[in-house]
Formats: C-alpha cells, sequence, structure tokens
C-alpha cells in the first residue's frame, strides 16, 4: 500500500499516468492519501466484497476511482458503495483531462455539504430533553 503525504517520499511506479497525476494533485492539496485501500462492502445480492478504488483520503473518509475506461460499469460500483454508505469520487480521467482539478474540488464539496446536511438533519430531530441537556448541563 503506497501512502502519500508531504512526510514521505511518494512511488509512483506502479500507478498509471492519470493516478499518478492525481496524487501529486491530492500531494499539492497537502492530503495524505492510501493507494488501494480495500474496503469492505456487500453488493446487491448482499454477498461480502472486496474493493480497491484508488485512493482513500483519511482525513476526508473519501475514496476515489480514477476511472480509465469507457467500456466499465462504473455506475454498479457507484450504486454499490452509495448503498453501503462509502462516499466514493468517481473521477471520469478520460472525459475530463482538463478540468478533472475543478471536477474533484467540486465533488468533495458536495460530499462534505451532503455530510453537514444529514448531521443537521439528526441534531434539529433530538428530543426536546436533550437538547436542554445539551444547552444547560444536567
Amino acid at each position: 500500500m503506497l501512502r502519500g503525504s508531504k512526510f514521505q517520499p511518494l512511488k509512483y511506479d506502479k500507478m498509471m499516468d492519470s493516478e499518478r497525476q492525481v496524487a501529486e494533485f491530492l500531494d499539492a492539496l497537502g492530503l495524505t492519501w492510501i493507494f488501494e485501500s480495500p474496503v469492505y462492502l456487500h453488493d446487491e445480492r448482499k454477498r461480502p466484497r472486496l474493493w480497491t478504488p484508488d485512493f482513500y483520503i483519511p482525513k476526508l473518509r473519501i475514496y476515489i476511482e480514477v476511472c480509465g475506461s469507457k467500456d466499465f460499469n462504473y455506475e454498479y460500483r457507484e450504486k454499490i458503495c452509495h448503498d453501503n454508505n462509502i462516499s466514493i469520487i468517481y473521477l471520469h480521467f478520460y472525459k475530463k483531462q482538463k478540468y478533472w482539478q475543478k471536477f474533484l474540488i467540486k465533488k468533495i464539496k458536495e460530499v462534505e455539504e451532503q455530510r453537514h446536511f444529514e448531521a443537521m438533519k439528526v441534531i434539529e430531530n433530538l428530543p426536546v430533553e436533550i437538547l436542554d441537556y445539551l444547552e444547560y448541563g444536567s
């Protein structure tokens, strides 16, 4: 497993060129990443599966898959990850060679905004007793 950060030397020899470019961009953003970190999930038939998206960003709890093929069924994987509450960004590098950095930043913002929205729904639905306790102590 390769890790990237400003504190460790980076090894790109096992990466495709598009993956290397994403790794360098994540480094420039100051984000530590893990290359091909396994994720455990269940498919549509509830069978356990092990997938290895290209990058995992621990600080953001987001996976990134650099899509290099038009022929692979990324929509299936996207649905399975969604059903397993796994945040993953599919970066269709072959489609967005000029704009992938902006696309990636936009998607990271969308994931974080959705998480904030979900957290606020939980807080808004707390019983009055809990809200009072949180506000006034005991």
